[in-house]
């Protein structure tokens, strides 16, 4: 009988993001991850690769006879504090805004949705972007507004209304 080593997570050497990190059909190294320009990011962002770190481990659910062997979960981190992706303004935006997810300084993004390890890789790299483009965007302020005219009468009519049908369920006085 074998025995195996203990589960540790495997952290993959990172590209300099120089080729397409594509080698015959695997995905090899990182990328730098791009991110869509926007409000708040007018040029978009983008997170050079190795500002990410990447650890895989066993991932629960599906996989058939490889379930317990292969390392499909991915944990995609990023510390917020050091990227040089984000300007002050857009850090202090995210770190405010994602402060329940942070630990510490640090995002990280879990993905063991797929049974392959290069799928569960993208997911997690689109759903670090989808973060950040949230995060970095400004909130628009609120308007105060004022009820209309109509919606004012409206309600006093309900008002009214509603007053009569209670009125009209006391007890008659005795006069």
């Amino acid at each position: 009988m074998r025995r195996r080593a203990a589960c540790q997570p495997s952290v993959l050497p990172v590209s300099t993001g120089a080729h397409d990190g594509r080698e015959s059909g695997r995905l090899t190294g990182m990328e730098d991850l791009r991110i869509a320009s926007g409000p708040g990011a007018p040029h978009g962002l983008t997170v050079p690769a190795d500002e990410l770190v990447e650890q895989f481990s066993h991932a629960s659910g599906p996989g058939g006879q490889g379930v317990n062997t292969a390392s499909s979960r991915v944990q995609l981190s990023l510390d917020l504090a050091a990227t040089t992706a984000l300007d002050e303004a857009q850090r202090a935006l995210a770190l405010e805004r994602l402060a329940p997810r942070l630990a510490g300084t640090v995002l990280t993004i879990s993905a063991a949705e797929h049974r392959s390890q290069r799928r569960n890789r993208v997911a997690a790299r689109e759903r670090l972007a989808a973060l950040l483009h949230e995060a970095v965007q400004p909130r628009n302020p609120r308007r105060a507004t004022r009820p209309t005219l109509g919606s004012r009468r409206r309600r006093l009519e309900a008002k009214q209304a509603r007053a009569e049908v209670k009125r009209s369920r006391r007890r008659p006085r005795a006069e």
